[in-house]
């Protein structure tokens, strides 16, 4: 019950900050001083920076960090924690093609139940904390894309747990593909790996998972956007009664500015219809992702003139 008070009360934080700045001119919008001043956040109108924060393989460096609470796990009820921090960057090998690498570094909590200290007493958390196993992706994409968007290249699992429930042991690999479409205000796609083991603990099981994400936005007014963004596992190794996760659900999330930096901030809550036996039947995610459009010519060339304005302007210092 702790637990659930404070992610729903991070929840009702960040729901209240949207509101707060919910008078605000979005990133970029005519009207604003974001825009004469060419400030990173003016990289691009707010309905392209939305779109190339909801494209997986945009030229958009990104810094996502993303909390995931699984609740009611166990017959305890317990709340496993994941937070994600999963830095996007492109860059540019040629002409045609760009390389994307997006590296997930999971910090877990595992919650953990052992028998009661006392007979008759309460079962003693034994809860697990620590790094996961990282979890490194790379996508060849075409620098010019069409109506279809994808990218293509190698998923990798390494062997980093800080604690042998927080990872697999096992070092494993697998192709990743990512497609979608962005027509008007809308953002159709999915991205999907399957990874093997290769080597690890031998007295480990071995791997071989999928997982996809189909994600869906609609874009609305001042920044803010509708998301579906559940992903489904498949534990190909598990039986057949605990081989799937397949939620549903969405959320809420809105672009906009904390002071200069442009942010991504969404909150989305899903539940499980299909889940292996004992775990999570439903779960909430908040994420916040900082974003560094890239300054067109134009924009350096009017930041470095107001620069220098600001420079003439100053009084000259007293020796």
């Amino acid at each position: 019950m702790r637990d659930d008070r404070v992610v729903l009360g991070l929840a009702a934080f960040l729901l209240f900050g949207l509101h707060l700045v919910a008078q605000d001119p979005p990133v970029g919008t005519a009207g604003t001083q974001v825009a004469t001043e060419a400030t990173p956040a003016a990289a691009g109108n707010s309905d392209e920076l939305r779109k190339a924060a909801q494209n997986p393989i945009s030229n958009l460096i990104s810094v996502p960090v993303q909390n995931n609470n699984n609740f009611n796990i166990g017959p305890d009820d317990r709340t496993q924690d994941i937070l994600n921090i999963q830095p996007v960057i492109p860059v540019r090998l040629n002409q045609n093609w760009n390389l994307i690498s997006r590296i997930i570094t999971p910090i877990i909590y595992q919650p953990t139940v052992s028998e009661p200290a006392v007979p008759g007493g309460q079962p003693v958390d034994q809860g697990a904390y620590g790094f996961g196993d990282l979890n490194p992706s790379f996508f060849l994409s075409p620098t010019k894309p069409h109506k279809i968007i994808w990218g293509a290249g190698p998923a990798f699992v390494l062997p980093t747990a800080t604690n042998q429930v927080l990872g697999q042991g096992k070092w494993s690999m697998g192709p990743t593909v990512v497609v979608l479409a962005q027509p008007g205000k809308w953002t159709f796609g999915g991205l999907v790996n399957n990874v093997w083991s290769f080597a690890g603990q031998s007295d480990r099981p071995d791997v071989n998972q999928m997982s996809f994400q189909y994600f869906i936005n609609y874009n609305l007014k001042k920044g803010y956007y509708i998301t579906w963004q559940p992903t489904l596992t498949a534990n190909w190794e598990a039986s057949n009664g605990g081989r799937w996760v397949v939620p549903f659900g969405g959320g809420i999330g809105r672009i906009m500015k904390l002071g200069f930096q442009p942010v991504n901030v969404a909150l989305q809550f899903y539940g499980n219809a299909v889940h292996p036996p004992g775990s999570s039947p439903w779960g909430m995610r908040l994420q916040i992702a900082f974003l560094f459009p890239k300054l067109s010519k134009q924009q350096e060339k009017v930041m470095m003139e107001q620069k220098l304005k600001q420079l003439e302007a100053e009084p000259p210092q007293k020796k």
